[in-house]
């Protein structure tokens, strides 16, 4: 960084005209020694600097502002180790609290020193931040950088001139800027270190990220969570092993059971009315529980042993919903030695205590004994919602005595899915993830996530609650997924969700969880404190259907609503029938979400005064005119809420992926037959009692309905109903197709699909 920032908050008025022309000289110097000011003369807009300002580098605070006490306080909870002076006076300061003396760097006498040596302690104090702020890895490829040395060595566009050379390659060139393609560097560089030998400043990095997010070993993946997940299964699985594995998880997984030639015995977790997929439930994660599971399985036949070595569980849900991970450790470390948790969408979790206990690195020896504790794995997609570059993964490993991962066995497997030709800008994004959540920084940037996520709830069911009182219009209007109440734990007082406190929301775990029994959420089987909905993934819910799967008589598709939000320019994570998931990252701001509810304003408003779908929807019309032209909006969320209702969709969804049907062969075997030409594309029609070849993938949710090897089923099966009533629906809605792997579609929009011979 060659410029950094000091906030100056110093009242202009207080001390006299000597005092500030003190200051105003104080300011001077540090200009001309580089660093930028930003000046603040009440407490408000110091706190309000410190909430913007993330290029900070030091501080100079009066103990006479209106409040110092709230913006030392501020300082201290956004910045780890930022230099704070507090200007103060000598008779004052065995005044001062003593966390006060512990916090700051030193004092600053206005009118005892010069302003050059004030401004030059500060100046030192803020540069010696800034170099210790930047994380291993990225401090190093800046110096490299700054060397300015010639590159002998891949990539051949050495640090960018090869684009030079091409009118196509300097606008490439031009586009991304020069620093991208200069820190684009071969392995060949020593200094910077090995990905494969976690080594130099990458091994410190990885050492670093490891610390920070709790774990014993920590490793860098530069392929997104897929490979992170297909590692880990695959250097703890062996051929003919049984495995534990969430029907909920994720396709990678599934190829990593391909991969190692692991022996699948599922865990089914529970839905609800809405289709959304929950927890698998404590009870089926007992020992006994377990041990029927198995000894039903038909893989359990011929497996290298009787007892599984290995589970893998979602954590958290697509949907939000974050198991005690403690407790599922418990469960589960009674049948096997090591537990995967595939936490792709929650690195975020080890950051704000109402995570506690809900992330894998949680499981250590403080919480559980050696003889139950597993080995714990937790693979993150880094990228999805801390702030790296997309593909940039870890994979975090919590040591167990029972079956310790050994690094060097460890690396085989990682080196057979690593690159040896690494992007360093995605390793230096890892490193920066990693140094962003480190200190007061992680509860930060987690806590304004949160409280946007709850702001935007809240004002949702506001919004509903005046549109039913007011009586003027149609009284319906879009909701969010939560508890309809909450209790504050310390009072016993009951809010209604949309009134209930910020500071309880944000900060009170029981707020979300799911009780057992509660009809908010429509799962069974739970037990108090198990499963949590987090706040920050947002499922977004449209009249037709509740949570335990009762039906209206007025429907609005969350289909049509997605494609209305896109059309706006506002695209959301994932789209059920009648629930759409929006995600508030680190980087929402009351702006962005602002757009969203004025957008779901303007939806309801154009279907209460019946507008045509040709003006809602303009590219839809144009592509099928035959079909939406002359069509009200209300007709058409009409029409396909009886087709979801006729079909009976979202009960079919259910039961088809908490009723897996029987298997005939291992994912492995099924692939073996595969690549040798033994499999052929059938109509759906025609698929009943046939094997299936590939996994059939249906987005939402983006789990298999059918892993390779497994039955079809029967006609009237209900895996065969989904995937007929998919198919109807796509022939009736064109423009609006079901996004389902491993089917093709033909000219008439028939399903076809691979089967072995």
């Amino acid at each position: 960084m060659s410029r950094s920032t000091v906030l100056v908050a110093v009242d202009g008025g207080a001390g006299g005209v000597v005092a500030r022309d003190q200051v105003e000289a104080i300011c001077a110097e540090l200009r001309q020694e580089g660093h930028d000011i930003v000046r603040a003369h009440t407490a408000e807009d110091a706190l309000a600097l410190t909430q913007s300002r993330a290029d900070l580098s030091a501080a100079l605070v009066s103990w006479h502002l209106d409040a110092p006490e709230d913006v030392l306080r501020a300082l201290m909870g956004r910045f780890a180790k930022l230099p704070v002076f507090l200007v103060t006076t000598a008779t004052s300061v065995d005044d001062l609290p003593l966390w006060v003396s512990e916090a700051v760097t030193g004092y600053v006498w206005l009118l005892e020193d010069t302003p050059d040596f004030i401004a030059g302690r500060i100046g030192v104090a803020a540069d010696r931040y800034l170099d210790g702020v930047l994380p291993p890895f990225f401090r190093e490829l800046r110096r490299f950088d700054d060397t300015h040395e010639y590159s002998w060595h891949t990539p051949a566009h050495a640090g960018g001139v090869a684009f030079l050379k091409s009118p196509v390659g300097r606008a490439f060139f031009d586009y991304y800027g020069e620093r991208l393609f200069r820190t684009d560097l071969s392995i060949s560089v020593a200094e910077l270190g090995s990905l494969f030998e976690h080594s130099g400043p990458i091994g410190d990095a990885e050492r670093n990220a490891a610390r920070i997010f709790g774990a014993d070993l920590t490793y860098f993946v530069l392929h997104g969570d897929s490979t992170a997940d297909r590692i880990a299964c695959h250097a703890g699985i062996a051929t003919d092993e049984l495995v534990l594995v969430d029907r909920n998880c994720h396709k990678a997984i599934y190829h990593g059971l391909t991969i190692t030639g692991g022996r699948p015995v599922y865990l089914v977790p529970t839905r609800n009315g809405y289709g959304l997929m929950g927890p698998i439930p404590p009870h089926a994660l007992t020992a006994p529980a377990v041990a029927e599971q198995v000894r039903r399985s038909p893989f359990a036949a011929g497996a290298v042993g009787s007892d599984p070595v290995y589970a893998v569980i979602t954590n958290s849900t697509y949907d939000g919903l974050c198991y005690d991970a403690v407790r599922v450790a418990e469960l589960l470390g009674e049948t096997v030695p090591r537990l995967h948790l595939d936490e792709a969408w929650f690195a975020y979790a080890r950051f704000n205590p109402l995570y506690a206990r809900r992330y894998g690195m949680s499981v250590g020896p403080e919480v559980l004994s050696d003889d139950v504790r597993p080995t714990v794995f937790s693979t993150q997609s880094t990228h999805k919602l801390l702030a790296a570059m997309s593909q940039s993964s870890m994979v975090h490993v919590k040591n167990s005595p029972r079956s310790p991962v050994e690094h060097r066995q460890f690396n085989e497997t990682f080196m057979m899915h690593a690159t040896t030709s690494p992007l360093y800008p995605m390793i230096a994004g890892l490193d920066v993830a990693a140094g962003m959540m480190d200190g007061p920084g992680g509860r930060w940037l987690t806590d304004e996530a949160i409280t946007e996520a709850i702001r935007f709830r809240q004002a949702v069911a506001r919004l509903g609650r005046r549109i039913r009182d007011a009586g003027d219009r149609p009284d319906w209007f879009f909701g969010t997924w939560q508890p309809d109440q909450v209790t504050d734990p310390g009072s016993g007082e009951v809010y209604a969700f949309a009134d209930a406190p910020l500071d309880l929301l944000r900060t009170s775990p029981g707020c979300w969880t799911l009780a057992a029994g509660a009809e908010w959420h429509g799962f069974e089987g739970m037990e108090d404190g198990y499963c949590l909905l987090d706040p920050v993934k947002v499922s977004i819910t449209c009249p037709g259907v509740d949570a335990v799967g009762n039906v209206g008589g007025m429907g609005i598709p969350a289909r049509v609503l997605t494609m209305y939000l896109e059309a706006r320019g506002i695209v959301v994570e994932k789209t059920d029938a009648y629930t759409c998931l929006i995600l508030f990252s680190m980087g929402i701001t009351k702006g962005k979400w602002g757009t969203l509810l004025d957008a779901l304003l303007d939806f309801k408003a154009l279907y209460d005064r019946g507008a045509a779908v040709a003006e809602v929807l303009p590219e839809l019309v144009r592509a099928y005119p035959d079909r939406y032209a002359g069509l009200s909006l209300p007709a058409l969320c009409g029409q396909m809420h009886e087709q979801l209702s006729k079909s009976e969709l979202t009960a079919l969804l259910d039961e088809a992926f908490t009723h897996p049907t029987p298997a005939v062969a291992t994912p492995a075997q099924t692939y073996q037959r595969l690549i040798r030409g033994g499999a052929e594309s059938v109509r759906l029609g025609e698929v009943a009692g046939r094997t299936v070849a590939t996994m059939v993938v249906t987005t939402p949710p983006g789990i298999p309905v059918l892993m390779p090897g497994e039955s079809a089923g029967e006609v009237e099966g209900p895996i065969l109903r989904y995937l007929r009533a998919l198919e109807a629906f796509d022939r009736e809605f064109p423009g609006f197709p079901s996004e389902t792997h491993g089917v093709a579609r033909d000219g008439a929009g028939e399903y076809w699909i691979m089967c072995l011979r």
